[in-house]
């Protein structure tokens, strides 16, 4: 209940603030886990996204976004919960599990941080890692925009990207980045077409 009215009042702002434009709503699936990933330009992307797509996201956020407490309750409110980058944190990591589990969205940004300049960079192995482990479909996601004020921000979905066949391979930290980096290509493919 209050995931939704939050939902419903930053949903709010941010028509308010941007022209927002949502394409691919169809790609997301309606049931079961699945684990969503933007790119990342901006501290609004988490609340962006999770107001306009049709479920319920539970975003991994860096630490320090909760150090904020008037982010950080908008944060919570919309499902997200912290991790500590720069490690592997076994808590977040378990939390991103039993969330999948449950077959919740849980959305992750796959370059693990904010891209100063809009590019895509290098992605970390978890988003793929915790895909396979759990047998769960990811779903590039595209934010496309200057984020300023009024201007237009389009959101894009891509196709569930089935990762099936790795899911009885034995993968090292490296396979999983090379995975983790198929999916940064997808979103890359979604900026550029029209």
């Amino acid at each position: 209940m209050f995931y939704r009215i939050a939902k419903f009042v930053v949903g709010t702002v941010l028509r308010i603030l941007y022209k927002v434009e949502v394409i691919g709503l169809n790609n997301m699936p309606e049931t079961g886990g699945c684990i969503i990933c933007p790119n990342h330009k901006s501290n609004i992307d988490p609340p962006l996204v999770a107001c306009f797509v049709n479920r319920t996201v539970y975003y991994m956020a860096k630490q320090e976004l909760f150090e904020n407490i008037f982010f950080s309750i908008i944060l919570k409110a919309l499902g997200a919960f912290p991790v500590k980058r720069g490690t592997s944190d076994i808590s977040a990591i378990k939390y991103s599990m039993k969330l999948l589990k449950e077959g919740k969205v849980l959305g992750i940004f796959p370059e693990g941080t904010r891209s100063r300049n809009g590019e895509l960079g290098q992605a970390e192995p978890g988003v793929a890692m915790l895909a396979i482990k759990m047998k769960v479909p990811v779903v590039p996601v595209a934010i496309i925009g200057n984020y300023k004020l009024f201007s237009k921000i389009t959101i894009k979905l891509g196709a569930s990207y089935d990762l099936s066949e790795y899911y009885n391979a034995k993968l090292t930290n490296e396979d999983y980045k090379r995975i983790s980096q198929q999916i940064i290509d997808k979103i890359k493919l979604l900026m550029e077409e029209e």
